[in-house]
């Protein structure tokens, strides 16, 4: 059985949300989730809920692609450079986003890991939109008229970012762990059954090492799913088996 990582009592603050006539608890995904090797939190990441909850809006998409940052020792990583104001989110504590700006165009939105004062983190590339896709159409300024218009939604960091209204100055620093927080990630229950594994994209530093997770699958990912394999290793791995323990340290 997977191991939870939350307390009885903290199961006890619980969202309802009515789907279809059956009532579907979201529990906020702890601190504690997050503590950990960025590897393995990106992997149980993948079917969680990003939740925007606004005055008149709820946002709500399932995680779907992510990539893991190693902190100080990978060169692709923020953390590279040390800390510094602008990535001092990732040394902090566990479970809080930190958004940067890219490109001089769009925001990108991530998690950090790893206990407080080591660095870590995941970087969210694509979610699939569960609710609140009227209010998403209109922040990424398009037109859903078929349901492959969905993918431009939220199928890209950018894209992302910019369905949820995530902007550094809104949303840095902030505890995706509180029930009350504006921006938190949920667990449903969802469990995925596939994960597949290949190099991060759209870098060029530590390019080739295994670090993007996806829902195999799942049409919302982003760019190419190519399978890679490591040794005797598979890439796409059957989430019903033991939870996944990384062998490498950072």
């Amino acid at each position: 059985m997977r191991r939870r990582y939350w307390s009885i009592s903290r199961a006890l603050l619980r969202n309802t949300q009515a789907r279809g006539g059956e009532a579907i608890e979201r529990i906020p995904v702890p601190p504690r989730f997050y503590a950990r090797d960025p590897r393995s939190v990106s992997r149980e990441l993948l079917g969680k809920v990003l939740v925007r909850e606004e005055t008149n809006n709820l946002l709500t998409a399932r995680i779907v692609e992510v990539e893991a940052y190693l902190g100080t020792d990978d060169p692709a990583a923020h953390a590279a450079a040390g800390r510094t104001l602008r990535n001092q989110v990732l040394f902090g504590p566990p479970g809080r986003a930190y958004v940067y700006f890219i490109y001089g165009h769009h925001f990108c939105l991530n998690v950090s890991c790893l206990p407080d004062g080591v660095a870590g983190g995941v970087l969210f590339r694509a979610l699939e939109p569960l609710a609140g896709i009227a209010a998403m159409a209109r922040a990424r300024k398009i037109t859903i008229r078929r349901d492959r218009d969905l993918r431009l939604l939220t199928s890209g960091p950018g894209r992302l970012a910019e369905a949820f209204g995530i902007t550094r100055t809104r949303d840095n620093g902030k505890d995706f762990t509180r029930l009350d927080s504006d921006l938190r990630i949920e667990d449903d229950g969802f469990r995925v059954a596939n994960v597949m594994v290949t190099p991060r994209i759209g870098i060029v530093k530590a390019a080739d090492l295994p670090l993007r997770y996806v829902i195999a699958g799942n049409p919302f990912v982003s760019g190419p799913v190519k399978l890679r394999r490591l040794g005797a290793q598979h890439d796409v791995v059957n989430q019903s088996s033991a939870t996944h323990k990384s062998s490498n340290r950072d």
